[in-house]
């Protein structure tokens, strides 16, 4: 009987600190899913941060290109001006390609190819 109770005894202990450790298992789990949670929750709002200042930036320079206001309009007149210099140099630029392109490539008094 006493060899019995002893038996029992330790299993007890032994159960007691299995479930002790699995407590201890699942204790951990929560406080690494507690913590992965927080990373997350920080980077969505980083990015929804981010998202609502470009979409607010988006909204102001919508706003202030539709203005009337005269700084604005002088702005506009100066970038389209530049604009239209850029695009005029584009075009002249092309012009001298394709006279190059036409240009026969060889030297002075070379035979011509047959």
């Amino acid at each position: 009987m006493k060899t019995k109770d002893k038996s029992r005894k330790w299993m007890w202990w032994f159960l007691g600190v299995v479930v002790a450790m699995q407590m201890y298992f699942v204790r951990e789990l929560l406080a690494a899913f507690a913590l992965f949670a927080l990373g997350f929750g920080v980077v969505a709002f980083v990015i929804s941060a981010l998202y609502l200042l470009q979409q607010g930036w988006a909204v102001a320079v919508h706003r202030v290109a539709e203005s009337e206001n005269p700084v604005v309009v002088y702005a506009k007149r100066g970038a389209n001006s530049v604009e239209d210099f850029a695009r005029r140099g584009a075009v002249a630029t092309m012009a001298g390609a394709d006279e190059l392109a036409k240009r026969a490539v060889r030297r002075a008094g070379s035979a011509a190819a047959r």
